[in-house]
């Protein structure tokens, strides 16, 4: 039986589609709780996939937030086994700061729906279905990162350069959010009501109407990049 355990930050940011994606293969997964789950107990090794999933506090709060530098070390021991981990958002972050990698505040804010460019080897690769010709992308996110050594870029962002690479062919880091499900976004709109009220341009109003115009098609496109991702890992042959 696969395994797939997904560390979660906030309720709300959740698997979304990839939990559809796991149910269908009959693949089993759970929830750990980043800031309350005994870390010195958690193995991390012992599932087949490790999905890190995003928040709104940034990797270098560890003084804020200790459990960062836990989560960071359990992410060290599973990169350098090279075992299959996916990193969305604030997951993509803590991915490359166990990297080696720096990661600091971007600057600006990207909030809401917004197109990926795919680069380089990126159009060879599963990321090849989310370009901005069939989707628009979901973002929500203040911070970036220098691209850890070793990985290659995937896609883009015109405010965000290093959106998503692939590490080691087992690694994927996305700062993007495509594993969302439209039906779920409002519970995001009412628990970033304060960074929204506080972010010039944007509002709820603005973000659910735009998630109703392009919800379905990332929902589509997110299946079959997951999806092709997930099929090149051949977890049930390992």
């Amino acid at each position: 039986m696969t395994t797939v355990l997904a560390i979660r930050h906030v309720a709300f940011e959740d698997l979304g589609t990839l939990g559809d994606i796991f149910a269908t293969r009959k693949w089993t997964h759970r929830y750990v709780e980043a800031g309350t789950v005994d870390w010195s107990a958690l193995d991390p090794l012992a599932d087949d996939l490790v999905v890190v999933l995003g928040g709104p506090i940034g990797v270098y709060e560890a003084d804020d937030y200790p459990f960062l530098s836990k989560e960071i070390e359990f992410l060290k021991k599973r990169l350098a086994a090279e075992k299959p981990t996916l990193g969305l958002c604030l997951g993509s972050q803590l991915i490359a700061a166990a990297l080696g990698a720096a990661v600091y505040p971007a600057g600006v804010k990207e909030i809401g729906w917004m197109p990926l460019q795919i680069v380089g080897v990126g159009q060879a690769s599963p990321l090849k279905h989310l370009s901005a010709e069939q989707t628009f992308m979901f973002h929500w996110h203040g911070d970036t990162f220098d691209l850890p050594d070793d990985a290659l870029l995937l896609a883009s962002t015109e405010a965000c350069k290093n959106q998503a690479f692939i590490w080691h062919d087992t690694v994927l880091a996305l700062q993007c959010h495509p594993e969302v499900r439209a039906r779920d976004l409002e519970n995001w709109f009412i628990g970033h009501a304060a960074e929204l009220s506080a972010t010039p341009g944007i509002n709820a109003r603005i973000l659910r109407g735009d998630t109703q115009r392009y919800g379905p098609a990332l929902e589509r496109q997110a299946r079959l990049c997951f999806g092709a991702w997930l099929d090149s890992l051949k977890l049930g042959s390992r």
